[in-house]
């Protein structure tokens, strides 16, 4: 079985809890994503996304200069390294998202996989599957752990 740490992306912006959402928007601008990791030093802390600097944050009336913590989801949903591609493809299509966290086994942020990721591995069916959950109508359309 193909380990999420065989495909996920490695290099990645991260953003502080104490960062304004405007340079957590510039930097989701510059690298094209839609979701960043907040980490207080290699510890996730939570997300943030583009849809919660609009809706949490400007919808609510809040300036550029407003901290990332409170633009951000702090339930997250993350993976492990070691988990299997297809167990994580399912964890997406479950919560209908795009991109996962991905911790080592002591809870620190080394990457994130995204569904281009699992589509590029060995198991590109996952990544179908992943898909196939992420584009269904109706949801829940927000990163936060789901209770």
């Amino acid at each position: 079985m193909t380990k999420v740490s065989e495909c996920m992306t490695r290099e990645i912006d991260v953003v502080k809890p104490d960062q304004p959402i405007q340079e957590a928007a510039q930097f989701m601008l510059r690298s094209d994503a839609g979701a960043m990791p907040v980490c207080d030093g290699d510890q996730l802390i939570g997300m943030v996304t583009d849809r919660d600097i609009a809706v949490r944050a400007v919808a609510e009336g809040r300036g550029p200069d407003t901290p990332v913590r409170d633009a951000m989801s702090g339930d997250i949903l993350f993976c492990f390294e070691d988990d299997d591609v297809e167990d994580v493809a399912i964890k997406m299509s479950d919560a209908q998202v795009r991109r996962f966290p991905v911790l080592s086994r002591d809870k620190k942020l080394v990457g994130i996989v995204s569904i281009g990721d699992l589509a590029r591995s060995e198991k590109g069916e996952a990544a179908k599957v992943a898909l196939d959950g992420v584009t269904d109508p109706g949801g829940e359309h927000n990163q936060s752990a789901q209770g």
